[in-house]
């Protein structure tokens, strides 16, 4: 694959920059060592540096040597999640309960490797904006830069994004028009019931006998309600309820994700949700309160910029190493909203073939130091190519 000269001479550089990020994992807006080592290397490289949008973003700022041109956002995401690492290795995470579970770090250095080498070269015309963003996982980060003018401080004219991939091999890339990762919606039910001695379960209302059945009903709002070849997923991830063994508790809290492409199938679920609550209390004798929240958008990458990105990786890492066809993914990100205010796409990288548990939000993830310079290269030929002089 043709990977860029002077990127694969610097990829030991990228290699510990990224092993140190990730035995530092940093979580949602409290990213402070990681922007702070991401502006000193812009800066040492020579990039205008600005701080402080979303508290710890660092947008960065490069000017071509070839003449005006338009303006285009690459974005990185800088935060870990609370994951207690169960790798082994020397870099493994040292902050107990947090870890590099989705490959944060490799996004962060792939984006810094770009601007090493494009600070150096200059060679295009027009502005690069490069955006690390924090809090991708769950918290909406881009959403918070966003309002707090991120694209009035830093006009670009489109925005490009990527993440990593375990399944896809390495030098393997993909990318559709249309949508390609789903809408985040989140749920939390809170039933209340009457504790009472579990002796004597006559005398109190038991909300985990309705919490069970709510569980198993949420279930049919997939299988049995929504259009088959309309996707959507219906998921409890948390259920807390009870203290100790001989007590029916008076609270049972259960909360969840639904994943979507459409609102109307977000409507759909919602309703339904509330609905399976409402009819399940009601037989049960317990009472509900539901919090239902939209937080990201479906990611929907614009087809002109969808082709561009394509052709782009073609040139990196050959035709047959790109798909355009994978399915979509119900997984969701916070992209979404740039792509919202701007035309763009959102790419995958591959990062191998997952074994041992190098899944992303895995306990044994790891980033493949070897995409490293595969994911830096694209970033600058993209600049390069989008922004050709003439």
């Amino acid at each position: 694959m043709p990977i860029v000269n002077r990127i694969a001479e610097f990829h030991d550089d990228l290699i510990q920059w990224r092993r140190d990020i990730h035995a530092h994992p940093e979580t949602a807006f409290e990213e402070i060592r990681t922007s702070d080592i991401v502006a000193e290397k812009l800066a040492e490289f020579g990039i205008e540096v600005h701080r402080g949008l979303a508290g710890t973003g660092v947008v960065g700022t490069l000017t071509g040597d070839r003449g005006d041109g338009p303006s285009i956002g690459l974005r990185a995401d800088l935060d870990a999640l609370d994951i207690h690492e169960k790798n082994q290795f020397d870099h493994k995470s040292t902050i107990p309960g947090k870890m590099h579970a989705c490959g944060h770090d490799g996004h962060t250095i792939m984006l810094l490797g770009a601007a090493r080498y494009l600070a150096e070269t200059r060679n295009f015309a027009g502005t690069v904006t490069f955006i690390f963003q924090p809090a991708e996982e769950n918290e909406g980060g881009a959403r918070v830069m966003i309002e707090q003018g991120l694209f009035e401080k830093f006009p670009v004219d489109a925005v490009f994004g990527m993440h990593n991939m375990p399944g896809l091999g390495l030098g393997e890339m993909a990318v559709r028009a249309g949508p390609f990762m789903a809408a985040f919606d989140i749920f939390e039910i809170n039933l209340t019931g009457r504790g009472t001695h579990a002796a004597a379960p006559h005398l109190g209302i038991d909300p985990v006998v309705a919490a069970a059945q709510i569980v198993t009903a949420l279930q049919t709002i997939a299988s049995r309600e929504v259009d088959p070849q309309d996707s959507v997923v219906v998921s409890v991830t948390q259920i807390h309820g009870g203290d100790t063994w001989n007590v029916i508790p008076e609270d049972v809290v259960i909360r969840g994700t639904v994943r979507a492409f459409r609102s109307e199938t977000q409507d759909h679920a919602e309703a339904s949700i509330r609905r399976i609550v409402g009819g399940v209390c009601q037989a049960a004798g317990v009472t509900a309160d539901i919090d239902y929240q939209r937080r990201y958008p479906p990611t929907i990458n614009t087809p002109e910029e969808a082709d561009f990105t394509a052709r782009v990786m073609e040139d990196v890492v050959g035709a047959e190493n790109v798909y355009r066809d994978k399915p979509p993914k119900m997984a969701s990100e916070d992209f979404a909203f740039m792509l919202n205010e701007k035309p763009g796409a959102y790419v995958w990288l591959g990062n191998g073939p997952g074994e041992g548990g190098c899944l992303l939000h895995n306990p044994s993830y790891d980033f493949n130091d070897d995409a490293l310079p595969v994911g830096a290269s694209y970033w600058a030929r993209l600049v390069e190519t989008r922004l050709a002089a003439g």
